[in-house]
């Protein structure tokens, strides 16, 4: 008993660094996170989404009507991330998440993360996670204290892309968009869970405020699944992620395989 209360205090305490550490403004994210004053009108995509039709990579009609301003990946990719002159391979699965799946292949595809900096490193008081792609941390003088704040901002339109929270549950065939799973009312676990070496998207509490920023999963974390979009794993190079310090930078990062899935948008 004395165990399970600790284990709870635990996940409270990681959970409440993840969301103290959000940023402030408009473009954060939050938990793994950013800030959480990004946009509330983000949040208030239609909810009739949550439940799931016909087995398939691409989303529904209703989702891809809705979210066809953004990239999709229709399939799987693989990206290949250099840190610390070392590569990081990481398979993602737009077969599960391809909205989350595409933004990110979108963003490695346009060269976004070259250069970014990891700026929240979590291993105390136990391995948790490491955070990176605020695009703010491509300029060496941005303030550090001010790193998790930052979006993606489409040079097009000179707007911030903002995507919603897609997480597609066990035995489901199309994921739950804008809703955390609980608040869907849903009670299967997420297909991708928060495993060791699990990469998903940074976001504040605002549930569509995930921008460019992700965090890699240090152990296993189930408190954080169904309430944050994994997207893929971490294949090769886990030794190298356990070894990122706060401030290293993303060398370059690409994809190598999986390029014709990704599908731009519309």
């Amino acid at each position: 008993m004395e165990m399970k209360i600790r284990h709870s205090l635990l996940s409270l305490v990681l959970v409440g660094i993840l969301f103290v550490m959000g940023c402030a403004t408009s473009n954060s994210i939050e938990s793994p996170t950013v800030s959480s004053s990004a946009s509330s009108s983000v949040a208030e995509t239609s909810s009739t989404q949550a439940q799931a039709t016909s087995p398939s990579a691409v989303p529904s009609p209703e989702a891809e009507s809705e979210f066809s301003n953004l990239p999709r990946l229709e399939g799987e990719a693989i990206v290949e991330m250099v840190v610390n002159d070392s590569p990081i391979t990481i398979v993602i699965n737009g077969l599960d998440a391809p909205v989350t799946a595409g933004n990110f292949a979108d963003l490695v595809s346009k060269g976004v993360y070259d250069g970014l900096s990891f700026h929240r490193v979590i291993r105390e008081p136990q391995p948790f996670v490491v955070q990176g792609g605020d695009p703010q941390s491509k300029d060496p003088n941005f303030p550090a204290n001010l790193l998790g704040t930052g979006s993606y901002t489409d040079p097009t339109t000179g707007q911030p892309r903002y995507i919603p929270l897609e997480i597609k549950p066990e035995g489901a065939d199309q994921p739950v968009y804008s809703q955390t799973l609980q608040s869907a009312g849903v009670s299967a676990a997420p297909k991708l869970r928060h495993t060791r070496g699990a990469i998903a998207m940074a976001r504040s509490n605002v549930p569509d405020s995930a921008s460019s920023q992700f965090y890699f999963t240090l152990a296993d974390r189930d408190f954080l699944d169904g309430n944050y979009a994994v997207f893929g794993y971490v294949q090769n190079g886990m030794e190298i992620v356990d070894q990122i310090q706060q401030g290293d930078r993303i060398t370059s990062a690409k994809i190598t395989t999986g390029l014709e899935n990704l599908k731009p948008a519309a």
